[in-house]
């Protein structure tokens, strides 16, 4: 992600505080990316350079943004483009920074709520490595050939080396199988609709997915937006792959003919309670409403399934550190203590 040339979500918070001000007080849009373009974060200033150009130019915000997709999340292109469309954009600028100021927090509160599991995981790599390091240290200083290797990677520096490349090597391993396989989004999908199943962390992840459909969804719905785009958009903006695979069979129960909870079932992703809910709230027409309190709920519900997360990680970390120590008292006492018994 160091190379994407993707807007950061701080910077795009402010970016959308600073439009929604500045045009609500009746600047213009060439006016506003001139000065976004000069005093903005220094992640939008070459953004908004070209795009105040285009505005220069005559070109609409839509016409703008279609060069800028790379930069700009697909929400905020297509929401901005219908805000134009109806005249409300500052109403709608409004929205998206509410929506990005959410997931700015909450990514916020998992890097705190992971941060001490992650680091003790980190010190007991190097804690081991210092322990096989020092091992064979004591080894050459006694001259003992024989020393107890507790791992069995070997002793001394190069046996510390080795730990830290099987360990940091696999981490690698595993990280660019995933990145190749998510070049795909049939593969990407079948990936992270796995990952919602796995128990402590598919929960998080649901709740995850869920809070942003329900609050993309009740944008879209807002704008006047037509049913089968606005269901596109929210389930990518999910950011999960299983969700955004269910687009088609969703969008093709709706030309079917089928209502909103029905063509969401044929998704295959959602719980079925949401199901039962978007039902209820389809018959008394209150779909925008529901999914914000929705999105609320799933709000207080991430926060709990970050904490349980957070905690499992952590006991994760001392199970790893646990079965090493017993790998190395069986080893201790295979090679060291019980020879030396048969001896007596």
């Amino acid at each position: 992600m160091l190379l994407s040339k993707r807007i950061p979500l701080s910077s795009l918070v402010e970016l959308c505080r600073a439009l929604r001000h500045s045009l609500g007080a009746g600047l213009s849009l060439v006016k506003v990316f001139r000065q976004q373009a000069q005093r903005g974060p220094t992640a939008v200033r070459p953004v908004a350079d070209r795009i105040g150009s285009c505005l220069e130019r005559g070109d609409s915000l839509e016409e703008a943004l279609k060069g800028e997709q790379a930069a700009f999340p697909v929400l905020f292109v297509s929401l901005a483009t219908v805000g134009e469309r109806t005249g409300n954009l500052p109403e709608v600028l409004g929205d998206l920074e509410k929506y990005y100021t959410l997931q700015q927090r909450l990514w916020r509160q998992f890097i705190s709520q992971i941060a001490w599991p992650v680091f003790q995981f980190v010190a007991a790599i190097f804690v081991i490595a210092a322990m096989i390091l020092i091992l064979g240290i004591i080894a050459d200083v006694k001259n003992n050939s024989a020393a107890v290797d507790p791992i069995g990677l070997g002793l001394g520096a190069a046996g510390a080396i080795r730990w830290l490349l099987v360990v940091f090597g696999s981490i690698a391993t595993v990280a660019a199988l995933y990145m190749v396989s998510s070049r795909s989004l049939r593969r990407k999908a079948a990936i992270d609709g796995l990952l919602l199943r796995l128990p402590v962390l598919g929960p998080c992840l649901m709740a995850l997915s869920m809070n942003r459909f329900c609050i993309a969804l009740r944008l879209t719905l807002e704008t006047g937006m037509p049913i089968a785009q606005a269901l596109r958009l929210s389930l990518r903006a999910t950011g999960n792959a299983a969700f955004e695979a269910a687009s088609p069979a969703v969008e093709a129960s709706l030309r079917g003919g089928e209502d909103l909870a029905l063509a969401l079932t044929g998704g295959h992703v959602f719980p079925q309670t949401f199901l039962d809910i978007v039902a209820v709230a389809e018959e008394g027409g209150r779909v925008p409403e529901v999914m914000r309190q929705q999105a609320e709920a799933y709000e207080d519900e991430i926060k709990l399934r970050l904490t349980v997360l957070a905690r499992m990680a952590g006991f994760g970390v001392w199970l790893v550190v646990a079965i090493l120590i017993i790998i190395a008292i069986f080893r201790i006492v295979s090679t060291a203590i019980l020879p030396a018994y048969q001896q007596i």
